[in-house]
């Protein structure tokens, strides 16, 4: 059997990296050092992007079925409505916000990947790892103080924001810690004047209080404490921090978890060290301004697993894991950047400058554009990897995406068990069939309707555009095949990009 890849941590983005490495037939561990999963709600926005990516993976209906859906957040100060965005307006086939506690997103991920034979080692930790030539020599603590020596071929740390991986290769992890704090609750809710699935922001001049639904009734609320020190509030204080930024009337009771947090915004400037990767809050983390974190870092997940897969089963050069870093860094920057934005923009602290914003947004918001353009922005489906060094090829001239935008598959959708494969968007004819026939280890054996018959695209198993070309240019994705194989002669991705 070949090596292993080990994966340490069995939160949401472990959880995927792992069933997504198993869906491909890639053999994987995964360690947690905690003896059960969280019982506690944690991240709860699940954005149409990756709701997209889930369908992809198979699993998505299980999402659906047990999250609460969101068509629209709403922006308040007090009983007036400065803004609602709504989110059918997505040009996604998930044009809402799934609402679903992190307890229950880790419990589905397990199910998911338990359906491909494979569970999560608990109470078992990683103590040490050395990297070597061709793999990564761990050492495993397991429960009962058992000592393992596991030979891994890669090692991937999801194991959160204080990651032991990151920490044993020495990298920074730079950035800055903000000087507020924030006191969060899970709590029942009566008395809000809203749409129950809806989540609420309301304004106020003391700072915001913010309503996120988690099931009917249950919401989880987080307010900023300005200048108090951090400390775990009870429920009376979060009564009265509802009672005076609030719009008034709404009740709380029955806490289920009440605690407090500061907000970190930091990076680390590679993802991959040798056979070592990063991902999730292992690489980098930010404010829950807009709910992202969880969903970048389950991205991180599947951009690198089926890079990994085609590496494993030698079907790709190990030149493709490069990619990974610099894709996954561009966006955690864009990301960081919008929620330091985003955070900044509601804890104002100045009277005049929340006049200044209230009045901005609530005329702002009016028009349909910013609304829609706010709502994909959120979504996720405006990420892309304009800089990848993946990308070959321009859609100049044509109906469609170019190198490194979302083009969602049909044939890539609700695959079963099976390794990742690119497909082909064009025109069904003999020069495709015998693309498919030369790169078979790499191409679906059917080709897609492609969004401009003019033109010939090649979709990456994550959903991303590798390559564009007009019709009959058959070079430039053969290219691109090849490239990705190792079967040219040519240094690095980067250089190919240049050259198309």
């Amino acid at each position: 059997m070949s090596k292993p890849v080990l994966v340490v941590g069995a939160g949401p983005v472990g959880l995927t990296m792992a069933a997504e490495l198993a869906r491909y037939g890639t053999p994987v561990r995964v360690i947690d050092r905690l003896p059960a999963r969280t019982t506690q709600s944690r991240a709860l926005a699940v954005w149409p992007r990756t709701l997209e990516l889930l369908d992809a993976a198979g699993c998505a209906d299980a999402f659906m079925a047990t999250g609460l859906r969101a068509d629209a957040v709403s922006i308040h100060a007090g009983n007036r409505t400065l803004a609602r965005i709504p989110f059918g307006t997505i040009a996604s086939p998930f044009s809402y916000l799934l609402m679903i506690a992190q307890s229950e997103t880790e419990r589905l991920l397990e199910e998911h990947l338990g359906t491909f034979g494979n569970t999560v080692e608990r109470e078992t930790e990683l103590t040490d790892f050395v990297d070597g030539a061709d793999g990564v020599s761990c050492t495993l603590m397991h429960a009962g103080g058992r000592i393992e020596t596991l030979e891994a071929a890669w090692l991937i740390g999801c194991d959160g924001a204080h990651s032991f991986v990151r920490s044993r290769l020495g990298l920074a992890f730079a950035g800055d810690t903000l000087p507020m704090g924030f006191v969060i609750a899970d709590v029942h809710v009566a008395g809000l004047a809203i749409p129950p699935d809806e989540p609420a922001i309301f304004w106020h001049p003391d700072g915001a209080v913010m309503f996120f639904p988690i099931a009917r009734g249950h919401y989880r609320i987080i307010a900023d404490l300005g200048s108090v020190p951090l400390h775990t509030p009870d429920l009376g204080e979060m009564q009265m921090i509802v009672d005076r930024r609030g719009p008034g009337g709404i009740t709380l009771s029955d806490p289920v978890w009440l605690s407090d947090f500061g907000v970190n915004e930091r990076k680390v400037r590679d993802y991959r060290k040798g056979h070592v990767f990063l991902a999730g809050d292992a690489a980098h983390i930010h404010s829950p301004a807009g709910g992202q974190g969880m969903n970048m870092g389950m991205q991180d997940a599947f951009n690198l697993a089926w890079k990994l897969a085609l590496v494993a089963r030698q079907d790709a050069s190990p030149c493709l894991l490069d990619s990974y870093s610099s894709e996954r860094s561009g966006v955690a920057r864009q990301i960081l950047s919008d929620s330091s934005h985003m955070t900044r923009i509601v804890l104002l602290r100045s009277h005049l400058a929340q006049r200044v914003r209230n009045f901005i947004v609530k005329q702002g918001f009016r028009i349909p554009a910013v609304r829609r353009a706010i709502a994909n922005r959120l979504s996720g489906i405006l990420i892309d990897y304009p800089d990848s060094p993946l990308n070959i090829g321009s859609a100049r001239r044509l109906r469609g995406p170019g190198p490194g935008q979302r083009l969602i598959s049909r044939r890539q959708s609700g695959r079963g068990n099976m390794p990742p494969r690119f497909v082909l968007a064009a025109t069904d004819s003999v020069e495709a069939r015998a693309m498919m026939a030369r790169h078979s280890a790499l191409l679906m054996p059917e080709t897609e309707l492609p969004p401009d018959e003019n033109g010939i695209w090649l979709i990456r198993p994550d959903g991303y555009v590798a390559a564009v070309a007009k019709g009959g240019n058959w070079t430039v994705i053969d290219m691109a095949l090849d490239s990705m194989a190792g079967n040219r002669n040519i240094r690095t991705y980067d250089e190919i990009g240049r050259h198309w």
